[in-house]
This record gives C-alpha cells, structure tokens and sequence, in this order.
C-alpha cells in the first residue's frame, strides 16, 4: 500500500508541473502577441486614420484677368497634388471656388459661405479690400487665408495672423519704382490710383520709398473703383496741371488701361511725359495676349512698367504649356498671379500633410463657436460657421514652408516682429515699344536696379557680391523709349499751368539798395544786383518761369531773414531771392541754389594813422632781437680776429689797437663799410656767412622800418577772432543778420555784448568807441563789408574770414527749379555775365585800392632770424675747431723740434726759477698763438735744419776718430 501510495504520491506531482508548465507558455505566448502588437500598431495607424479627403476653398474674381488665370492654375495644381504619391498619400485634395464678383459685400458673403463647407484653408481672396474684411472672418474660425493677389502692405499686420500673404507685398515694387524714378533723377510724381485698400495701401508704400531718395509724391490723383473713362479724364485734366510729369499709375488690370485710354485721347502720351504702371499692366494687357494685344500696345508706347520675376524652370514652362492647352483657359498665357496661385495650393497641400503626420493621424474636426448664433427667428444660418479646431496647427505648418515651385524657392523669412514675408521679391522692368516689349532692367531687394538677373540664393539671404560698392556700381538700366517715340530723358516736369505765377519773396532792404530793394520804376516792382541775376539765371531756362516778387519788410529797417526762410518753408511762399546766406539751420528746411556771391564773416575795427616818435626807428626789432644781433657783431668780430691774427697784419699790434680793429669790424660790417681784408680761408668762409645773415637782416630792417612809419595801426587791441572773444567790449552786427545767431550758439558770445545795428550807423559806433556807447568791432558778411569800406577809409578788416558760405536763392525742398537754376548760374559764371553784374551795381569806391593787409604791422622778433643765427654760429664753431687743432698740431711740431736740439724753444733762464711746468707749457702756448704764421714756419724750418746739420757732424767726428789716435809711430814722416 505503501507503494501504491507512494506510487500515488508521485503521480499527482508529475501532473500538477505539467499544468503550471502549460499555462506559463500561454501566458508567453500572449505577451508575445501584445508586443507585436504594440510594434505594428503606430505603424498601421497612421495609414489608415488619415481622412479620406480634405477641402480648401479658392476665392476671387471669376470673370477678371487675375481670376481667369488663377482658376485654371489652382485646378491644375489639386491634379498635380493628387497625382503626386509624396504628398497627402493616400487623402484627397478638393477645391471649393466661390466668386466675389469684384465686390467687398459680395465676397463677404461668399467667404462665409465657403467657411459653412468646413474648408481647411483657402486660397485667396485676390482682393486686399475683401481680405481685410474676410481676414477677421478667418482669425474667428481659424482657417489660414494663402492669399495669392492680395498686395496691400497693411495685411501684414498682426492684426490679421491668419492672413499668409502667397506672393509679394507692394512695398517691394514700390521701391522698385522709386528707384527707377531716382535713377534719371526726377523728386516728384504724380501718382494716379484706384481709391481703396490696394490702391491707397500701394500709394502710401510708394511714398515712403521716394522719400527715402529725397523725392517725393506731388499729387495725388484718386478714381472711385468702377469709375467711368469720362471721370478719369476729368482727374487726368487736373494733374497735368501740376508740375510735375512723371505719372505712377496704380489701379486694377481692368480699370487701369481705361487711365491710358483718357490719357491718349487728351494728347497726354506724348514727349515730355513719363509713364509707369504697377505690374497690375503686365498681367492685363502684356501677359494675357488676344485679339487686342496690338491695340493696347499702340496705346501703350512708352510706358514703364514692372512685372515680378520668377526664375525660368521645367516647372514653371511645364505649367505654361499646360495652361495653354487647357481647353477652359480663356486666355492663352498665364500670368505672375497664376503662378503664385498656382504654389499656393502647393503651400496649402504640404502644410496640411505635414499636420496630419505630425498629428498622429487624427481627424480634421470642427466644432461650434458660442459666439456665433442665429438670433431669434434670423435665417442667415450663422451656427453653420464652424470653427477648426486644429488651425494654428496648420497655420504654423504653412509658415514653415520650404519647398521650391513654379515661382522659385517658397520660403518665409520673418522680421524682428515676427512678421513672416516671402523671400527673393524680385521684378522685371519692362518698356513698351514698337509691336511689343523688352526688359530693360531687374529689381532686387538686395542687388536694387541691373541689367542682370538677380541671383536668387534658397535662403532669401543676399548674393555674396552684394557690398555697397558693388550695388552702386550695379545701378543702371538699358535705354528706355519714351512716350513720343524718343529715347531722350524727359526733365520729367514743367512749370505748372494752373495760371499761378511763382509768388518769390523778397527782402525790403533799406540800406545798400544795391543789392535790392524796391524800386517802383521797374516792371517787377524790385531791382537790385540779385534780382538781375534771378532774372538772368531765369532767361537761360528752357521753359518760362511766370514769377510774381512779394516785398517782406516794413521799409523801416531791414527784414529778418530767417523769418524770409521759414515762409518758404511753410509754403507761403514758393521761393525766396535776395542776399540770403547759405547756412546751416536754413539749408535744413528749404532747398538753396548755387552760390551766386562768395560770403563769410569778417571783423571791422576802426584803424587810425599812429604818429612816429623820436625813437621810432628801434621799433623794427624786439629789444630781444637787438641785444642777440649785437652780441653776434661781437662774436663774429672776434672770431675773424682769431682766424686773421696769425696771418693778417691788419690785426696785429699793440692791444688797444687790436680791440679798435676787432670792434670797428664787427660793426662796419653792418654796412658793407670793412677795410681790413680777410686773407686767411677759415676767415673768409665766416665772413661770406655774417655778410648774408647781415642782408638778410639789413632788408628786414627796412621793410618793417618803413611799414611802421607809414601804415595805419588798430586803434583797438582787437587783431581777429580770437582777441575779440577773449575781450569783453560790445560787438555790432547788421539788423536781420545771421551774424548774432553765430556768435551766440557757436562762438558762445553773451547776448549782453551783442549791438543789434543798421549799416548807416556802422561809422558812427565804431569812431565812438565802446568808451563812449559804441561797439569795439562789427561782425558782418564779407559783400556788405566791402562795400561799407569803400567809402569809410579809416575802418579796416582785422583777421581772417572765418566762416565760409555764399548767396543763393532759397526755394521748397525738392523743387526742380533749383536744380536747374543752379546750373543756369554756373552759366552766368562761366560766361562773364555774373562778374558784368556784380560790377554794374557794385563798383568799388575811393577806398577800394587801399590795402587791409598791413594793418597793425608785427615787430619782428627772434623767431624769424634764429636760422641764420644758428647757421652762423655754426659756421663759427667749425671754423675755430679747424683753426685752433692746426694751431695745436704745429705747436707739437715746433716744440718737437726744439727739444730735438735741446734747446728751450722760449729762452727765459728764470722761467723754471719761477713757475710751474704746466703754467710754463700754458704761456708757451699762448706765445706761440701770438707769432705770426711766416715766423713760426720760418722757426720749424730752421731748427728742422740745424738739428739735421747737427747729427750730419756728429756722424762727422766720428769717422775721424781713429786719425786722432793713432801711434805717432804712424803719422807722415
């Protein structure tokens, strides 16, 4: 039993593992399945949670030039997008059109319709007028607006974040148009425009851009949208009455060439005139070619007019071949706004796939806005607007776009706001002429006008040759053929034929009427020297200038003459001619010519003939300057002494001999009077010096010698500008003068020294004095100087001008006619007429040949001579370092030889007795300087002979040495 019931034991074991066993492995197995699961479910998901379909709404203008293109383009891109496999794998594209009819109500409506198909974005709307409206309809249902044609720069707001401009905004072609208008020089325009959104937004851009180049918009001439040809020639009527004839039209392509239309049939298309259009005239009229493209060319020669650029490639000539042969193209061409509709269903189709992957395959969904119901009993069915629920999803996945397409790179670069802009806005120049048209220039933003095509980089940045240098260099153009059929540049202006004379100011001046004043014999009312050159500077125009002079001034003292200024500033006046300064605070608000007068302030002081004393003939030199030319006659004399007393016996002899000679020839050398000779070289190269340093001297004696004695001296210590800030004495100037301004904000003159003063009184102040109630000096502008001292012989100019300006004519900033005065008056310059004016009414009077220069003549000091007194002294030097180490070199010679022969080259038996050696060696020095140059050669010759003669007999006694001793035994018998 025991076995069976251990036997029995171990059998319900076996069977209990082999159950825990097999549940274990399904317990595997399911993980297993679950893991698999888990790997193939993000896999699977995706695929098949897309949405079978998605839809955009396109919004535009059917029966309009953009809207025939940009229908056939964005179907034609939903084909291409659905037959792409890349792109919404696996999702249908549709497109959902709706027609603003050229209306702002209509396109309301029609934008809230399309919003009720749960579209997720649209394409549009081509109007900027609608766009504002239906952008706020977007920002409430967040569904993005990829608008194609809307190119009013105020949609670029923030206020409209789901408005996503698909092509270039107007700023851009804007500046392509002011600088084209900068480019030959013209400052004003005419613009012509519809009057809504587009074209107000377009205009205002366009001012902005002229401004920057110093030009600007003259006038403004507005149409009503749909307004008729007959209006539009009424408006054309009133601008050709202005000044200006370059004309900027900005309208729509289907109520611009109505504009053209009135302009021709009111001879306005003509030389003289400047026509350029907005690329609204390449996309009606040179783009979309028919029946009447000859027509409109022939209306059209001439004008200017911008298209945008878009890079040539196999897409975009693919696209055109296809458009063409579309059988529901109304047209044969595509143009730009087809195009940039065309990449806006790309923009559209890629963003969405973009979103659906990054989503996680959700559904599109849209849900109620509470804020939008019917109210009781209204049937606009407004709780049909749903809002979308993943659009700032997709709003941001548009923005990101990076992709090329027909138009080129399509990319988003964004300002420091944020604001996101398309890249490479880039344009085409295009000229009207003949049977068709030709490019004449491209436009960049960053390489501006070229004849070249613009480098456009994928990352918008500039091309790597776009330094400032370059871009200067890079703006030019092709010649254009303008309307009349010439290729001279219109002056792009006339003087306007409104039957108003320019209305020219001009100062009343009751002193110097010369340079003018009223003068009731003339038929301008006004003469003077600057009207006669206003009057001939005009007569040179090419055009007549009606002008009508106004007088400002009371006829009691002469007229402020900022004041003249700022009315020409403020329109008051159109211009301003008289003695009017150029400076600086004027030439800020108004426009100057050419000077016609050279001007600057200058100081007047009375001057007075200073009487000569007893002593007046010291007064040449400074008492530094005569003690240093006494002490070199000294020094020069003794240095010739010195170099001649060895050889010249004019300059021996006893002591007071010598110094009689030394000092009577320093000094006879003033005058080239010297009797004694100079024979020794080193003498006479010192004196040819001395004699030039004393011509030198000797001239200027003279001339300032006879500068004192005649000229007039100051009888003020005022010399120029800075004696007269340094005083404190009171200076004058003229009444209406900028002189006191000057010196006020300038030269830091106190108003309390400043004497306001009219030219008549000028004598008077000046000979009284600031003693006596008058001025110390006036300040005044150089013409009025000279004319004043003219007649008043005792008053002079002190100092240097020191500011530099000139006369011109004053006129409204950015007027033509100044230009072309200022190159009239060059004229008048070259030719002699302005000099045969200035001496008709300012001939120069008794004192006009007296000179200014010499007043208040300078002593001369030491500065002016220590050249030649230093190359003396030099000279000096040298000469006594050559003498006295020939002097030593022969002492060393005569006492070598003295010791040679052993005798004392100076006998004296008691000299050892009595002194020391080296006083000795000092004396016997001094004695031989002392001896003449004969002696002391003829001693070295002697004692060279004599200590020769004596080892000639040494050598003598010698040989005869061994005849003394020889035996006697051997002497001759």
């Amino acid at each position: 039993m025991a076995c069976s019931c251990s036997s029995s034991s171990s059998s319900s074991y076996s069977s209990s593992s082999t159950t825990a066993s097999t549940t274990s492995r399904r317990r595997t197995s399911l993980l297993l399945r679950l893991l698999c699961l888990c790997a193939v479910l993000p896999v699977a998901l995706p695929a098949a949670a897309r949405p079978p379909s998605v839809t955009i709404g396109a919004l535009f203008t059917f029966d309009s030039v953009i809207g025939r293109s940009a229908r056939t383009a964005i179907q034609l891109a939903v084909d291409d997008v659905n037959r792409d496999p890349t792109v919404l794998s696996g999702t249908n594209l549709s497109v959902v059109f709706q027609d603003t009819k050229c209306s702002g109500f209509v396109g309301t409506i029609q934008a809230l319709e399309l919003m009720e198909r749960q579209v997720v974005a649209v394409v549009g709307p081509q109007s900027s007028g609608i766009a504002h409206v239906v952008s706020h309809v977007a920002n409430q249902l967040r569904v993005p607006l990829l608008s194609f044609a809307a190119t009013d720069p105020a949609l670029a707001s923030k206020q409209y974040p789901y408005f996503v401009r698909a092509a270039h905004d107007d700023s851009f072609q804007m500046a392509a148009v002011a600088d084209v208008v900068a480019h030959h020089g013209w400052r004003e325009v005419t613009a012509v425009y519809v009057d809504n959104d587009y074209g107000r937004g377009g205009v205002v851009a366009l001012g902005d851009a002229l401004e920057a180049l110093r030009a600007r918009v003259s006038y403004k001439a507005a149409f009503p949208p749909g307004a008729d040809r007959a209006a539009i020639a009424d408006l054309l009527v009133r601008a050709s009455m202005m000044e200006s004839r370059v004309f900027v039209v900005h309208a729509t392509p289907d109520s611009g060439l109505d504009v053209f239309a009135a302009a021709r049939s009111l001879n306005m298309m003509v030389a003289g005139y400047v026509w350029i259009a907005t690329d609204w005239l390449a996309a009606a009229a040179i783009d979309s070619a028919g029946a009447g493209a000859a027509a409109m060319s022939d209306m059209l020669q001439g004008v200017l007019t911008l298209r945008q650029y878009t890079p040539d490639s196999d897409a975009k000539a693919s696209l055109v071949s296809r458009f063409a042969a579309d059988a529901k193209s109304s047209s044969n061409a595509i143009n730009a706004y087809g195009l940039f509709a065309y990449d806006s269903v790309w923009m559209a189709a890629r963003a969405i796939d973009q979103f659906l992957s990054d989503a996680g395959g959700a559904n599109v969904s849209f849900s109620a806005d509470p804020n939008i119901r019917d109210a009781n009993g209204s049937a606009l069915g407004l709780s049909a607007l749903k809002v979308f629920d993943q659009g700032e999803q997709l709003l941001r996945k548009v923005m990101l776009a990076n992709f090329t397409g027909v138009t080129g790179s399509v990319r988003f670069q964004f300002d420091a706001d944020g604001t996101g802009t398309l890249i490479n806005p880039a344009y085409e120049i295009l000229n009207v002429g003949g049977t068709g048209v030709r490019r004449v220039a491209y436009w960049s933003n960053y390489t501006r006008l070229s004849v070249a095509a613009p480098r456009l980089r994928a990352d918008g940045g500039p091309p790597p040759d776009s330094s400032t240098t370059t871009l200067q260099q890079q703006q030019q153009m092709y010649s254009v053929i303008w309307p009349g059929d010439t290729t001279a540049k219109p002056r792009g202006w006339v003087f306007p034929n409104n039957g108003k004379p320019l209305r020219i100011g001009v100062p009343y001046r009751t002193t110097y009427k010369q340079f003018v004043s009223m003068d009731r014999s003339s038929p301008d009312g006004v003469s003077g020297y600057c009207v006669d050159v206003f009057n001939a500077a005009v007569a040179l125009l090419p055009y007549p200038v009606p002008a009508s002079f106004v007088l400002l001034g009371d006829g009691v003292k002469n007229p402020s003459y900022d004041s003249l200024v700022q009315k020409v500033a403020d329109g008051v006046l159109d211009a301003a001619v008289g003695d009017i300064s150029i400076v600086t605070n004027r030439t800020r608000v108004v426009d100057f010519t050419q000077p016609y007068v050279e001007s600057g302030l200058v100081i007047v002081s009375t001057v007075k003939a200073k009487s000569s004393n007893e002593w007046a003939f010291l007064r040449p030199f400074t008492p530094g300057m005569w003690a240093i030319i006494g002490a070199f006659f000294l020094f020069v004399g003794a240095v010739v002494w010195i170099l001649e007393h060895r050889f010249n016996p004019e300059f021996r002899g006893s002591p007071r001999k010598q110094m009689v000679t030394m000092f009577w020839f320093s000094f006879s050398t003033m005058f080239f009077a010297h009797r004694e000779n100079t024979v020794s070289t080193l003498g006479r190269f010192v004196l040819i010096i001395w004699l030039f340093v004393v011509l030198i001297i000797n001239s200027s004696y003279t001339a300032s010698l006879t500068s004192i004695l005649t000229v007039q001296q100051l009888s003020t210590g005022i010399q120029g500008l800075d004696s007269l800030l340094s005083s404190n004495d009171p200076i004058g100037y003229q009444v209406g003068s900028f002189a006191r301004s000057y010196m006020m904000e300038e030269l830091g003159v106190p108003a309390s020294r400043l004497r306001e003063l009219a030219i008549d009184d000028y004598a008077d102040s000046l000979q009284r004095g600031p003693s006596n109630g008058g001025v110390a000096a006036i300040v005044d502008e150089l013409p009025y100087v000279e004319l004043f001292l003219s007649t008043n012989c005792q008053f002079r100019t002190v100092g240097q001008e020191f500011t530099k300006s000139g006369w011109g004519f004053a006129f409204q900033r950015d007027s033509p006619l100044a230009v072309d005065l200022s190159t009239a008056i060059l004229t008048l310059s070259e030719n002699g007429d302005l000099q045969r004016i200035h001496d008709k009414w300012l001939n120069p009077g008794t004192c006009a040949s007296q000179s200014t220069d010499s007043v208040g003549a300078d002593r001369l000091n030491l500065s002016s001579f220590w050249g030649l007194f230093l190359i003396c002294g030099v000279a000096c030097f040298i000469a006594l370092l050559i003498y006295f180490a020939r002097i030593l070199c022969q002492f060393c010679e005569y006492h070598g030889t003295a010791a040679a022969a052993q005798e004392d080259p100076f006998p004296d038996p008691e000299r050892s007795m009595r002194r020391p050696a080296r006083l000795t060696s000092i004396r016997d020095l001094m004695s031989f300087v002392d001896m003449k140059e004969a002696e002391v050669k003829r001693a070295i010759r002697s004692r060279s002979d004599r200590r020769l003669d004596g080892s000639m007999g040494a050598r003598s006694y010698t040989s005869e040495g061994p005849s003394l001793s020889r035996p006697s035994s051997m002497s001759p018998v």
